[in-house]
């Protein structure tokens, strides 16, 4: 790059070069046209140069800057199609799932439906069991009440039946009755064989 460079100042210095030795001449020899003449293409060249310059700059300048904005314009679109892409795929997905969505609601009421049926079925069949525990139960307890009734019932009588017996043998069993069993007593232990 710097041969490049010092090869276009040297053809700049001799263009220079030359431009002057052609407007001194004309100026010696022609006047007034001539001297304008080579002002005016004095002008251009000086144009020409300064232009050369300004494009050989930005030449050089400009080419990277331009690059890195075109990669960032590029990255910027790849990254756009790549997000664009993207939320195209969610909002297919999602339409799909609103399309669904009828569908599923349908299934998990169904699902909801037979859930709650199951459910009341097995507390129908729960509450029974506990029905038919309570009745057992009951019935035991009433079946038990009723024993200890009888029995009580039996102790009573009983305890009845020897307070009139009592009460009977106390008016039957004079003293004179009384000898007379004890000498019954006596004779049947005589006549017993032992």
């Amino acid at each position: 790059m710097t041969r490049n460079r010092l090869v276009f100042f040297a053809v700049s210095i001799l263009f220079v070069s030359l431009l002057a030795s052609v407007s001194l001449e004309a100026a010696e020899k022609g006047g007034n046209a001539a001297t304008e003449r080579a002002t005016e293409i004095f002008k251009w060249i000086n144009f020409a140069i300064v232009a050369g310059v300004i494009v050989w700059v930005f030449g050089k300048l400009l080419p990277p800057v331009f690059r890195k904005r075109a990669e960032a314009v590029s990255s910027a679109i790849a990254n756009a199609t790549s997000a664009k892409a993207a939320a195209e795929a969610q909002l297919r997905d999602a339409e799909t799932r609103l399309a669904n969505l009828q569908k599923e609601v349908a299934g998990l009421r169904a699902y909801a439906e037979r859930e709650s049926a199951a459910e009341v079925e097995r507390l129908r069949a729960l509450t029974q069991s506990d029905v038919q525990k309570i009745a057992a139960a009951a019935k035991a307890e009433i079946e038990a009440a009723e024993r200890a009734a009888r029995l009580e019932l039996k102790a009573l009588a009983a305890n009845l039946a020897v307070a009139g017996a009592e009460s009977l043998l106390v008016k039957q069993l004079t003293p004179k009755a009384q000898g007379s069993l004890i000498s019954n007593f006596v004779k049947n232990l005589e006549g017993s064989p032992n």
